[in-house]
């Protein structure tokens, strides 16, 4: 029978790095005695980058005894503790091609649940002295494994590891691992996976785009509606509140826009913002299928392009735009849904609300949105009207400073959309969630949804805040403002990292879309571990393709990878 050896914990710490100070929690000491096994980590336990690490999917890592003695012999070592390779759990036993996605195993009093393979970033070569071991992992199909928490309870060593319940697919840690970052990926296989709901959300979202690839589309669904950037006609300017504003966009020869899905955004270059001409990405606020687009863009503190965009641009200018995208997109189930938004948040979830309205009104609806007060409530009143003609709508608005005569005029309740707020309402456990806002509103909201039985693997997120850094974990650095790269123009296709505003031309000896990325000091870009671009912006760019410096985790879901080929067109990165 399976036994755990050894439990191991460390909270996260400064460690010198290639001249660069990292905060990692990679570096785990075995404990005695029992040690309490929580929702969303071991007591004691921690880490040093939550976007990579951590959370209820990743509460636990395990690895086994029999990988340690793989590693000395293959690396020539001898000198391993428990704990070496970063992991909670050290098991005799429980190898990565027999153990399942979704297998469920009772430990002491605690009972855990398999949710994907370890993330090998490259912390755990920075533990080891071993730079390439992130990629030995993958390749050598050992990488190890995370579990969420089924049932708290205290462990320790010398527990037997008993198997409760046998996940479905019968996928293993080893497979899944594979199918993610080698080449020569099975569609049926990447089904199977998808079919697995103890599948973390993370690891579905990237095996979506990798299904979506293989069968002539593109991540997100369907290849885009055009290459590039083309001109739109601004035909109306809408203020919705002081700080926000309402774009509505029209072909400039009057002909229909292609249809967008709800929940997608439109990259768009302002030339009239500046002489760089700042490039943003707005979720679509209106409703699909219309012909035309519009986007509501919130004025922010010093920011360059939204405040052109809601002060000084005018019906009949001309903006750059890039086809829609995204993946943050309804299912096409019956089952109820929940759309949940914070702020200007609401922007893509009202999308889905008037598609919801306009496809499948008998569904059962549930709206939850927080705000300051109502005039900080931006397209508040085109909500509740919608909301109004649907027959199994719930409406609940949240506002957190509003006097008691506006919380009655916009039917809301006092305070801000909490977890306790959310698991009061007593939402469907078998509803979709569409989540949208900051960061640590979307993390508050999926532990409410998650503690109100809504399965994990159903609730998607949209991030509307700074994406994570190219290396995370570093400490004490400041970050350079993405630019254009040094010397003469190059005379490529020209190249647009949509979130970090920069537009160059390929340079003439550049190898890769790494290397451009690189000159640029472009943030929050993700190289392909192996090799391999699994996740490709768009079709251009398949084909030729070179090699990341460095193993990288994945990124967080609804962030694409950077591809590492050459580009043949002009093209708009998702960075």
């Amino acid at each position: 029978m399976p036994v755990l050896l050894s439990v191991n914990v460390g909270m996260p710490q400064d460690v010198p790095w290639q001249g660069r100070t990292v905060r990692t929690g990679v570096w785990k000491h075995s404990v005695p005695g029992p040690v309490m096994a929580r929702r969303l980590n071991l007591d004691g336990d921690g880490q040093g980058d939550l976007q990579g690490h951590g959370g209820e999917q990743r509460a636990v890592l395990v690895y086994q005894i029999d990988s340690y003695r793989y590693w000395q012999r293959h690396l020539g070592r001898d000198d391993f503790t428990y704990g070496q390779f970063g992991e909670n759990l050290t098991v005799e036993g429980l190898p990565d091609d027999e153990v399942c996605i979704g297998d469920r195993y009772r430990v002491g009093e605690a009972e855990f649940e398999v949710t994907q393979p370890r993330v090998t970033c490259y912390r755990v070569g920075l533990r080891l002295g071993v730079p390439e071991m992130p990629a030995l992992l993958v390749a050598h199909h050992r990488p190890g494994f995370y579990m969420r928490v089924i049932r708290e309870g205290r462990i320790q060593a010398g527990d037997p590891v008993v198997r409760t319940r046998t996940g479905p697919g019968a996928l293993s840690v080893a497979d899944v691992d594979a199918l993610l970052y080698l080449p020569g990926r099975d569609p049926a296989l990447l089904r199977r996976a998808l079919a697995v709901p103890a599948l973390s959300p993370g690891w579905q979202g990237s095996f979506r785009d990798l299904l979506a690839e293989a069968e002539g589309g593109e991540p997100g669904g369907g290849a885009p509606a055009w290459d590039g950037f083309r001109s739109l006609r601004v035909s109306d300017v809408v203020a919705e509140t002081d700080t926000v504003v309402s774009l509505h966009l029209t072909s400039a020869d009057g002909t229909p826009l292609p249809d967008a899905r709800a929940g997608q955004y439109l990259t768009v270059r302002v030339p009239g913002a500046g002489p760089s001409a700042p490039i943003r990405s707005y979720s679509l606020s209106a409703v699909p299928g219309s012909g035309r687009y519009r986007i509501s863009v919130k004025r922010e503190p010093h920011g360059t392009a939204s405040a052109y965009l809601t002060t000084a641009l005018r019906p009949g200018a001309v903006l750059d735009v890039a086809a829609p995208r995204g993946d943050f997109v309804l299912d096409g189930g019956t089952g109820p849904v929940l759309l949940v938004s914070a702020g200007i948040g609401v922007t893509p979830v009202l999308a889905m609300l008037h598609e919801l309205a306009a496809r499948t009104p008998e569904r059962e609806v549930w709206w939850l949105h927080g705000a300051r007060g109502p005039r900080e409530h931006p397209l508040g009143g085109e909500a509740h009207a919608v909301l109004g003609s649907l027959p199994h709508a719930h409406e609940h608005v949240y506002y957190s400073a509003a006097t008691p005569e506006e919380r009655r005029r916009a039917h809301a309740s006092p305070g801000r959309l909490t977890p306790d707020a959310v698991r009061a309402l007593g939402v469907p456990a078998e509803a979709s969630a569409y989540v949208c806002g900051p960061d640590s509103f979307m993390t508050d909201m999926r532990q409410a949804l998650t503690e109100a039985d809504v399965d994990p693997a159903r609730v998607h997120t949209e991030l509307f805040a700074t994406l994570p850094s190219l290396t995370p974990g570093l400490t004490g650095t400041a970050a350079p403002v993405p630019h254009p790269p040094p010397g003469p123009p190059g005379t490529g296709p020209r190249v647009t990292f949509a979130r970090s505003g920069v537009t160059a031309p390929f340079p003439d000896g550049a190898r890769s879309l790494l290397d451009l990325a690189d000159a640029c000091d472009v943030p929050a870009r993700w190289a392909c571990r192996t090799g391999v671009c699994h996740t490709c912006v768009t079709p251009v760019l398949s084909g030729e393709v070179g090699y990341a410096p460095a193993p990288l985790e994945p990124p967080p879901a609804g962030q694409a990878l950077i591809c590492c080929s050459r580009p043949r067109t002009d093209v708009v990165l998702d960075m």
